[in-house]
């Protein structure tokens, strides 16, 4: 078999990714894991975990992607920092190439490339993106230490990154389009009870404004959806949480996909409508979205990787 040739590809640095790793190493398939470009996606912007099994403490996103990336090169895992720019799934061998034009060739790929964060799509979002506009709390939250800000959406995220910025703001705004939050009861709980934290019911963001020298964000004005009025909010920062987008542009019109962009995979299996390619994580789960759940279906993969090239040997 050539240098570039291998038995499984696997795209996508996470848990899903790198479960599949572990186990498809294991099955002596030598896998070539191709990072992309957020290595060990997006536990690597979320601090503080306690619902990762096998860990009584709270323990820390980027540690347990380090932790799972060393087990995998440990059994036998290929890793490479590479960013995939076209792939090539309409014969075999598959080809993967990357940005700096390296073609990489498999009997199988396993798609786990993960999400990413939905934006709001304003105008004024893109101009402060970065100067007082994020998504990610535990990555930016330090630099509004005794500030307020606000975060958007009403989901798990918005409420788990209203409870983090307590740590450094002094006031934070929940600002959600409905009445009542999507998150567990048990966060709400967490939200409702932290006097750091007021919620701003039936409302939309319409404008972030600002400064432009020095760049920062200085308010927001709102939107009630009740009675339509608007009004401002004076504040320091905006975290956008409001959900993600699959990372699945590289196989547009290549792989079944729904309409939310997400990779379609056969019941109770990983398998795509491609023989051969399997689809692990957040690009094909759009219901539990959870680290762990990511890992269970990379596991999967990797297994039906080893029986689809065991049934390509003995045919």
């Amino acid at each position: 078999m050539e240098s570039n040739h291998h038995k499984v590809i696997i795209l996508g640095s996470g848990p899903a990714g790198l479960t599949a790793a572990i186990y498809a190493a294991r099955a002596n398939l030598k896998p070539l894991m191709i990072c992309g470009n957020q290595p060990g996606g997006q536990m690597t912007i979320t601090t503080d975990v306690e619902n990762y099994p096998g860990f009584a403490d709270i323990i820390q996103g980027p540690w347990l992607m380090d932790q799972m990336q060393k087990q995998a090169e440990s059994v036998g895992t290929e890793i490479v920092h590479d960013t995939i720019i076209d792939i090539k799934l309409g014969s075999k061998p598959f080809e993967c190439i990357g940005d700096g034009g390296k073609t990489y060739k498999s009997d199988s790929v396993i798609i786990s490339t993960g999400a990413s964060a939905k934006w709001l799509g304003l105008e004024s979002e893109k101009n402060y993106m970065g100067f007082g506009v994020s998504a990610c709390a535990t990555c930016d939250g330090f630099f509004f230490k005794n500030q307020e800000v606000c975060v958007v959406g009403g989901g798990n995220t918005a409420v788990e990154e209203a409870l983090y910025l307590t740590n450094h703001a002094k006031k934070v705004y929940l600002i959600h389009r409905r009445d009542k939050l999507k998150a567990e009861k048990i966060l709400q709980k967490r939200l409702i009870d932290n006097n750091k934290i007021e919620i701003i019911w039936n409302t939309k963001v319409n404008k972030i404004f600002g400064e432009t020298n020095p760049q920062k964000v200085t308010g927001v004005e709102l939107e009630n959806l009740i009675d339509g009025k608007s009004f401002k909010l004076s504040i320091d920062g905006v975290f956008v949480a409001i959900g993600h987008s699959p990372n699945t542009a590289l196989f547009k019109d290549k792989i079944v996909m729904d309409n939310e962009d997400y990779i379609i995979t056969k019941g109770d299996s990983t398998q795509t409508n491609i023989n051969g390619v399997f689809a692990c994580g957040d690009v094909q789960d759009k219901i539990y979205r959870q680290a762990v759940t990511a890992a269970g279906s990379g596991c999967m993969a990797a297994l039906e990787v080893d029986k689809y090239l065991s049934e390509q040997e003995y045919n």
